[in-house]
């Protein structure tokens, strides 16, 4: 189940624009949360190369991003374009639609922890 949670977020990230190219998404944990039935939480990690982004998406889930390495551009549908930088976290809710996930860097890889709160079992984008 685990395995193909984590295909599945793999290939949602994937598709889109021709700007797009694979993610490393490294899932660190799966957990259900038992003070809230039907909730589970998912954690992964995710690294762009170099002046790389994922396609436009939405999570079906409230997720949580932590900055850990290098810098990143983070847009929602009718938000403004933000640069984050480590330590500085980035919100979306569950009906959000992610514009822009790119590297801000041509030379650097940029790395972010995501922590994803979702329905048990639903896709998590």
């Amino acid at each position: 189940m685990k395995t193909k949670l984590v295909a599945l977020v793999l290939l949602c990230l994937l598709t889109g624009t021709a700007m797009a190219e694979e993610p490393k998404v490294t899932p660190l944990m799966t957990s259900d949360l038992p003070e809230y039935p039907g909730k589970e939480v998912l954690m992964i990690t995710v690294e762009h190369a170099p002046g790389r982004s994922s396609a436009i998406h939405r999570h079906n889930a409230y997720a949580f991003v932590y900055v850990l390495e290098g810098s990143v551009i983070m847009q929602l549908k009718n938000g403004k374009q933000v640069t984050l930088t480590p330590g500085q976290p980035f919100y979306e809710g569950p009906d959000d639609v992610h514009l822009v996930d790119r590297n801000a860097s041509s030379t650097e890889p940029a790395k972010f922890l995501v922590l994803l709160i979702k329905d048990k079992g639903a896709p998590a984008v």
